[in-house]
């Protein structure tokens, strides 16, 4: 996906370790259709070469103020007039400190300095030590930062060149290229709270097998993400499954169907919207064996009882703030035939103003789909396309219908 697309970004380079994954960063906004112009600081020279950089955006790298293949010799000040933002990655505790104090001494933070504030986003992905990051200076350069209007994106978690263990790593280059597509996203749910299910559920048989689905949960974490990048605060309640939780969301994982009904139904006072995106098993066995059910040669394979399910969709359409209209509700059918007519009618006995169908056996564990979406004037038909591009259109889709979130 090219979501940045006519995107013209600088990428300013500072001292640390780190500069490492900036030389891959520079190759994803790239692919992600951007074009790239990038600075460094002396220190960053320390850690990788202009040539490397260069060739890799395939644009001369700027060192110096006084560099005079500018036109007007105002480096500082044509690099960032053309920037559509402007990411400081690597930025060390030491070039963040120069930052807030308005310090302009050299390439990268002149042009920081001298960039149109309302027009030139200024984004940081800080990289240091654990013991820096957590420093009382640091914290507070960094709150500054942001009361400043510059948008911190946070650290990573892990091991350091150091060898030392903790919060400080940049960030890596795909998470730092998801956080720029996601600041140029319409905030079109900003004040809104967003609870998402996602993925399968897992209902024991005994303490090695179970019931589930094929559900990878990809529909529903890329909702998340469309959420978030939408302004959104985001909680994702997930069954079991292999994805990284998109940064900036608040995950609650569940095994059953049973404890997602729990998570959700304990959550639905501060939510806005809720989308029901999980394939939640509709039936559990009655008794679990505490141990596993042995095969008996020759005998007939045991007999299960199974109970239905809470209908975790339906109860929440009945909450009283759904019934008001303060709680969007929004579900999803997963059909293997004849999907308009199922969704229709799955809609009606959910009671819900929204339902998404999709053929479940054509799209689980892709990462594209197309979806149906039905409500009470009829079906409209979205895709094929990405999971993400879908999400994005159904993330404005909601935000149209939604009451304008109340005010503090």
């Amino acid at each position: 996906m090219n979501e940045l697309a006519g995107k013209h970004i600088v990428l300013g380079l500072t001292g640390g370790v780190a500069c490492y994954k900036s030389a891959e960063l520079c190759r994803s906004l790239i692919k992600a259709g951007a074009t790239v112009q990038v600075v460094m600081t002396e220190s960053a020279e320390q850690f990788i070469t202009k040539t490397t950089m260069q060739s890799l955006s395939g644009r001369p790298v700027y060192t110096s103020q006084w560099d005079d293949r500018v036109a007007n010799n105002m480096a500082h000040i044509e690099l960032s007039r053309q920037a559509h933002a402007v990411l400081i990655a690597p930025c060390s505790a030491d070039f963040a400190a120069k930052l807030i104090h308005g310090r302009a001494d050299d390439l990268l933070s002149l042009m920081c300095l001298a960039r149109p504030r309302d027009a030139v986003p200024l984004l940081i992905a800080p990289a240091m030590n654990r013991e820096m990051w957590a420093h009382p200076a640091t914290q507070r350069n960094m709150a500054q930062l942001e009361a400043d209007g510059a948008v911190v994106l946070g650290v990573g978690q892990g091991e350091q060149a150091c060898g030392e263990t903790g919060d400080g790593r940049m960030l890596e280059p795909d998470s730092i290229t998801e956080a720029v597509v996601g600041h140029f996203q319409p905030k079109l749910m900003g004040g809104q709270s967003v609870l998402i299910t996602a993925g399968p559920t897992f209902e024991a048989l005994d303490p090695v097998r179970g019931l589930t689905n094929r559900s990878s949960g990809k529909m529903g974490f890329a909702l998340a993400r469309a959420a978030r990048d939408a302004g959104a605060r985001v909680t994702l309640v997930s069954g079991p499954v292999a994805l990284a939780t998109p940064d900036g969301v608040d995950r609650v994982d569940v095994d059953s169907a049973q404890q997602m009904f729990e998570a959700v139904t304990s959550r639905l006072e501060t939510a806005t919207v809720f989308i029901a995106c999980a394939a939640v098993a509709d039936w559990r066995a009655e008794q679990v064996s505490e141990e596993k059910v042995k095969k008996q040669v020759g005998k007939a394979p045991p007999t299960m009882q199974f109970v239905e399910n809470p209908d975790i969709l339906a109860t929440v359409a009945k909450n009283p703030r759904a019934q008001s209209g303060d709680l969007f509700c929004v579900g999803f059918a997963a059909e293997s035939h004849d999907l308009m007519t199922n969704a229709k009618a799955k809609r009606e006995r959910k009671g819900v103003p929204l339902l998404i169908g999709n053929i479940g056996p054509s799209t689980f564990g892709r990462d594209d789909n197309t979806l149906l979406l039905v409500d009470a004037k009829g079906t409209r038909e979205i895709g094929p396309d990405s999971k993400l591009a879908l999400s994005r259109l159904l993330i404005q889709d909601i935000a149209q219908r939604l009451k304008p979130p109340a005010k503090p």
